[in-house]
């Protein structure tokens, strides 16, 4: 068997990891590339494989970084089959196409000023045809039940784990049969924490000779997940105290919804003011309907009170937006209150529209929640935390970064350090014979290298985008 590293190979975005076994090629993942953008424009129009030669593509979760670059596969020539849970697929219905309608606005945008400086102009990667003909190609399989890929004989079969990470998100554990030589790879996909609030635990997917390992937060420490009600109340509170708006980017999937359970609960509690709270994406809103369909990934507290009725997703003073006009009217709204808006990374969507009329306004507060990528607008914003006299550039404009930034990691869905301790240490003493570092900044990579060879895994490798290793 060989692996290539495609993508998220020193960095965390654009996850793609090619599998060759017997002459055959599974994609293990196919995400899009975020960052600089002509550099992830460059990046994400081209594979370093030919996707005609494919024949299945095995999928963790529904992510944009890991699954929003399926519709080019399509318009290259793949029409093998993909694999993902239930929920991955529900999830990549919506979120592929709201993808290929965010960069054909974004790019009608920006060309505007390509235009005038007379630059080249982008194309989207894909549109509205390519995502539909993907769709045709998934194969919904649950957890924890095994399946043989077309195509391979019985030779390789795979099952899926909980990863806890995001709805439907898993953990991919591949027995392969080669040529009468058996072993076993796992990957992670993305790791989720203990605790987080909705999801279940991840799961342990049993021991394994290969492993494909996320490293995103290596070497770092995150707040307690219980501390995440606590942490954004103190926030709001300084906020509200100022009067000006709460700006949040968040995931459409996941972040989100984790964000409007805290807040229901903090408002039941009578720990907040019920100021308006907008959540202003049509895809966050198109995605909440899709959580109340898969109870399956549901932990016990959520499971219980959904089954007394409770809407853990909407309360009084919550409104969903999906029209364009409303959401520009929030530009004009008076008085204190909290927009929470894609994409996640500030990247592209709604997001970057409310940043580019807040960030400048010292009575307003940027919260981030999540991860951000280096060269995103997320990243830079996260740099400004603290700082006098920082500029983002917005739409090709400067803008001051006046309004107050904060930052809470309590909300991660990534393992941080010590939970990816706790996450090897399951692991049988001397089972898994190599580890391959992906998903991850280099220093994050190096560091919990450094970590898992104090645990006795001694063979473990960070690989370059284009790596190839013969297992």
């Amino acid at each position: 068997m060989k692996i290539k590293f495609c993508g998220a190979a020193r960095t965390v975005t654009g996850s793609q990891h090619l599998l060759e076994i017997s002459g055959k090629k599974i994609l293990l993942d196919c995400g899009l590339y975020q960052g600089r953008r002509e550099e992830a424009y460059n990046i994400n129009k081209q594979y370093p494989f030919d996707p005609k030669e494919l024949d299945a593509v095995v999928l963790s979760h529904a992510h944009i970084d890991h699954s929003g670059n399926l519709p080019g596969l399509w318009k290259k020539g793949f029409r093998g089959d993909i694999y993902a849970t239930p929920a991955t697929r529900d999830l990549c219905a919506i979120m592929l196409q709201d993808s290929a309608h965010i960069q054909t606005k974004d790019i009608e945008f920006v060309n505007k000023r390509r235009v005038k400086n007379h630059e080249p102009l982008f194309k989207p990667l894909y549109g509205f045809e390519e995502v539909r003909g993907i769709m045709t190609l998934f194969k919904s399989i649950p957890y924890d039940r095994q399946f043989s890929v077309k195509g391979f004989g019985g030779n390789v079969q795979v099952t899926y784990y909980d990863a806890g990470h995001i709805l439907g998100s898993a953990q991919v554990g591949i027995d392969i049969n080669e040529n009468g030589k058996k072993m076993r790879l796992g990957f992670t996909g993305d790791i989720g924490r203990p605790h987080l609030p909705i999801l279940r635990d991840p799961a342990h997917m049993g021991d394994v000779n290969v492993m494909i390992s996320e490293s995103t937060y290596g070497g770092r420490v995150h707040d307690k997940a219980i501390d995440m009600d606590s942490q954004l109340q103190a926030v709001l509170t300084e906020a509200l105290s100022r009067g000006g708006k709460i700006i949040i980017p968040a995931f459409s999937v996941g972040r989100t919804q984790e964000i409007v359970y805290s807040l229901s609960k903090l408002f039941a509690k009578n720990l907040l003011p019920k100021i308006p709270i907008f959540v202003d994406s049509p895809l966050s809103t198109n995605v909440s309907d899709i959580f109340k369909l898969h109870h399956e990934c549901f932990d016990s507290e959520t499971s219980e009170l959904i089954s007394r009725g409770v809407d853990v997703f909407g309360f009084s003073n919550l409104t969903y937006i999906k029209d364009a006009e409303d959401s520009k009217q929030l530009n004009y709204f008076k008085g204190p209150c909290v927009i929470i808006s894609a994409s996640g990374m500030c990247e592209s969507g709604r997001i970057v529209h409310h940043l580019r009329n807040n960030i400048s306004n010292e009575k307003n507060t940027i919260l981030i929640v999540g991860f951000q990528a280096p060269h995103t607008l997320g990243r830079r914003i996260v740099e400004a935390e603290g700082k006098q006299g920082m500029f983002v550039r917005i739409f090709g404009e400067e803008h001051p970064v006046k309004a107050r930034v904060y930052v809470l990691n309590s909300f991660s869905a990534h393992a941080d350090r010590d939970e990816l301790r706790e996450y090897f240490g399951k692991f049988s003493k001397g089972a898994i014979e190599q580890i391959y570092l992906v998903h991850g900044d280099y220093d994050q990579q190096q560091a919990l290298q450094g970590m898992l060879n104090t645990m006795d895994y001694k063979q473990v490798g960070i690989p370059e985008r284009g790596d190839e290793v013969q297992i």
